[in-house]
């Protein structure tokens, strides 16, 4: 088992396709493949399965990945401090997370502390099945969603079948994002016969549109004016433009969105549990450890 082996697994793992990897790499494909099933074939393990849709991570690649990852990013630390390299070779990371500000603002102070020349960084905030799926099969170390009466059950059966671990961050009474130009923007706080007469905003969740998987709390109630959207600009704006709401955590980022938007506390009797989630068994990477530890610190902040 070589370093290299365990770069070019990592690659494959990284694209999800052989022939894409190897591109990256620039070796053959045939080269690339050999030298994968070389090393399964020393180890005794399948870490990768090939099907007609492409390349698909075992379980037992799943572990060895987390496994390979430290001892690359060890390495890399390891070159850069004692082999008079410059920097560390070019770092990966990636997020996954419903559409939270602060989300955003924490990867934004991971990027400015992290002043490499190279660097490959990937936020992805897509609907709560992808983040699940993502984390789940490595293609996002950490997954932000949240957690309440009504979705536990169903989220926790996802998250235990995929050997996934959530980490608490916070809890929140639920709050209403609205223009300050809104009628309500005055108030105290909303009733939800207060919002009936505006059009009420919400994610999109593609393919598992289920209640479970709404960001929104208090999603099965019915309500006349509806609309769904798939990127949270788009929902800022429309806001602003349509005098609508959302429900979210009450947390807004003022460096993230400007102060077109206000929180105004829901009265319902719900809570809110937001927090991360990991593969079990495998260690966090350092870019990791510190983007908690910026989110952490952005959500004191707020």
């Amino acid at each position: 088992m070589t370093f290299q082996q365990l770069k070019y697994v990592i690659e494959v793992a990284r694209n999800r396709s052989i022939s894409r990897a190897a591109q990256r790499l620039f070796i053959s494909q045939p080269s690339l493949s050999n030298a994968i099933k070389e090393l399964e074939n020393e180890l005794g393990i399948t870490i990768f399965s090939r099907t007609n849709k492409g390349i698909v991570i075992t379980s037992e690649g799943t572990k060895f990945l987390g496994y390979a990852r430290q001892v690359i990013e060890q390495t890399d630390l390891l070159e850069s401090q004692y082999l008079n390299t410059a920097q560390p070779s070019q770092q990966h990371f990636s997020v996954s997370a419903q559409h939270y500000a602060f989300a955003v603002s924490a990867f934004v102070k991971l990027l400015k502390d992290y002043d490499r020349d190279e660097y490959e960084f990937t936020l992805r905030e897509t609907k709560t099945y992808e983040i699940i799926d993502d984390v789940r099969d490595l293609r996002s170390e950490i997954g932000i969603l949240y957690l309440n009466e009504f979705n536990r059950q169903v989220i926790s059966k996802f998250l235990r079948e995929g050997n996934l671990t959530f980490h608490k961050l916070f809890e929140a009474d639920p709050h209403v994002f609205i223009s300050s130009t809104n009628p309500l923007a005055a108030q105290e706080y909303v009733t939800l016969e207060d919002l009936d007469p505006f059009p009420y905003l919400s994610f999109e969740q593609g393919d598992y549109n289920s209640f479970y998987f709404s960001e929104e709390v208090l999603s099965t109630i019915s309500r006349p004016k509806n609309i769904r959207v798939s990127d949270r600009a788009t929902l800022f704006n429309l806001l602003i433009g349509l005098n609508g709401y959302t429900i979210s955590t009450g947390i807004i980022s003022y460096d993230i969105n400007d102060d077109d938007i206000v929180a105004l506390p829901l009265k319902v009797d719900e809570r809110i549990t937001v927090g991360y989630i990991t593969r079990k068994n495998v260690t966090n990477s350092l870019l990791a450890t510190l983007y908690i530890d910026y989110l952490k610190e952005t959500i004191l902040d707020k």
